[in-house]
């Protein structure tokens, strides 16, 4: 596990995108059944019930992008929790809601650490528009990636981290000497400074490995992180690798060509 907590990499201006989505995913978070704030959910088995039905409402449930929505019996409710009401559900705008939902304080504040401190680079360079639409792909492949792999899973799928793992991957393609103060809880919390390329990396060789173990168990979706960072760096290279300076074999004229 890594934790990071700061990056010696300025920006020239504000990360309008990054802030405005940590702010959503909070609001959102803090308006639902898991933050404590909203009594109108009520306790005991009835905020159980709630949180059931809110999180299969609005997360993404892998079965239903490839077969549709699941119908109200099946939804795997807790015991003693009535069936809801027929809904109207898309399940591919359910990817999009899911992304602002998350599991618990723990789930919400890991997320927005990692965008707070490598999202405002991406977004630097990739601009304002561009970042915003890179973002939501690299989400939607991300959890795409995930229910492909688990097609007949009726567990609901919900938070940024594959997003989030696109503005990694694409980090680590732009920025990867960059330092990064970073936490090792194997090393008993201490703040260590490496390169990003040395973070990003051990993070996400832990996130492949425990894909392999975990593929279809709950819990974390480790695969959605894999499959969201992957995207995240390919897009950078080839959108950002560097330019060659080639000139004609006849006159000073110069061109630009990809390599």
């Amino acid at each position: 596990m890594v934790i990071p907590v700061y990056d010696k990499n300025p920006v020239r201006r504000p990360p309008v995108v990054t802030y405005g989505l940590i702010a959503v995913c909070t609001v959102v978070f803090l308006l639902g059944p898991l933050s404590g704030f909203n009594t109108s959910y009520g306790t005991g088995e009835r905020l159980q019930c709630a949180q059931s039905g809110y999180f299969n409402h609005w997360g993404v449930i892998p079965y239903e992008l490839f077969h549709g929505q699941l119908p109200p019996d099946r939804l795997g409710l807790p015991s003693g929790c009535p069936v809801p009401d027929a809904f109207t559900k898309v399940p591919f705008v359910s990817v999009l809601t899911g992304m602002f939902l998350h599991g618990s304080w723990l789930h919400l504040i890991g997320n927005m650490l990692f965008l707070y401190v490598f999202g405002d680079n991406v977004e630097n360079r990739m601009g304002r528009v561009r970042f915003a639409v890179f973002y939501l792909v690299a989400g939607y492949l991300a959890t795409y990636g995930f229910a492909l792999a688990n097609s007949e899973s009726a567990q609901t799928l919900v938070g940024a981290s594959g997003a989030i793992s696109g503005a990694l991957g694409a980090y680590l393609y732009l920025y990867p000497r960059a330092r990064v103060t970073s936490l090792f809880p194997f090393l008993f919390f201490i703040p260590l400074r490496f390169p990003a390329w040395v973070v990003l990396g051990f993070w996400f060789v832990l996130q492949w490995l425990a894909a392999q173990t975990a593929r279809n168990g709950p819990g974390v979706a480790y695969l959605a992180h894999v499959v969201g960072f992957a995207f995240g760096f390919l897009c950078a290279w080839v959108c950002y690798r560097p330019r060659r300076k080639v000139g004609l074999v006849f006159g000073s004229t110069q061109g630009d060509i990809q390599p």
